[in-house]
């Protein structure tokens, strides 16, 4: 009798809770289908992600924790499941969609690059590069192989290195544009420190690149550093 009593409670506050749960998912809903996404803010963005996958929650309270933790909505998505895992409350179901909304918005950035000319929309590849590695927690460095016309033949992560250092090998990043018959590349890494600002070891490593392409007939356009402070380009600071 107890037990069922017990139960019985518990059904009833789940009752009573649902339709205010259900009023404001609604009116979050609404608001973001007739004024767009900048009529949420980043935790009200979280709160749509999470109502799917936690359906009788009150998920407010966790959106703002993840942004305490993380920073921003960009740095909530990007963050590595093993991260997200450490916020109390937020499990695989969650994690899931955020790596949906990740992958969506990669891809979308990827497309806005292929297929045309990289020289000639520019912002869009730094945008496609910051959307992809901006907010890693690792040092990534990655190449974009371009044809005669400047237009994308591939993109691949060459390296995945610590939090502050990636080994690079000038030769093995030329090997791979004569394989795929690139005429030129546009070199990308991160820093996950979040400033963009290339060391030392960041032009003596591209300046090595740079010479072995040049003997083989390869052009470096440029390299860019992507952070979550910003972006540097080699070209712009003459560094290339």
């Amino acid at each position: 009798m107890s037990g069922n009593g017990k139960n019985g409670k518990k059904r009833k506050g789940l009752a009573e809770a649902s339709p205010h749960y259900h009023g404001h998912r609604e009116r979050l809903r609404t608001r973001f289908r007739d004024a767009g996404s900048e009529a949420v803010t980043d935790y009200e963005l979280l709160e749509l992600l999470l109502f799917r996958a936690l359906p009788r929650r009150d998920v407010k309270p966790l959106a703002k924790a993840l942004l305490a933790k993380f920073g921003s909505f960009a740095e909530v998505i990007a963050a590595p499941p093993t991260r997200l895992a450490e916020v109390k409350g937020l499990g695989d179901s969650a994690i899931t969609e955020f790596k949906l909304v990740f992958a969506a918005a990669s891809r979308l950035a990827r497309g806005q690059v292929t297929k045309r000319p990289m020289l000639s929309s520019w912002s869009t590849v730094l945008d496609y590069c910051r959307t992809a590695m901006a907010f890693a927690d690792k040092e990534q460095f990655r190449v974009l192989f371009l044809d005669k016309r400047n237009q994308l033949i591939a993109d691949e992560v060459q390296q995945v290195g610590t939090v502050d250092h990636t080994p690079v090998y000038p030769r093995e990043v030329v090997k791979r544009a004569l394989e795929l018959s690139a005429t030129a590349i546009i070199l990308v890494h991160n820093h996950p420190s979040g400033d963009p600002t290339p060391s030392r070891a960041d032009i003596q490593m591209t300046q090595a690149i740079v010479e072995v392409a040049h003997s083989l007939g390869i052009s470096v356009h440029d390299h860019i550093i992507v952070g979550k402070e910003g972006h540097a380009s080699f070209k712009g600071l003459k560094l290339i």
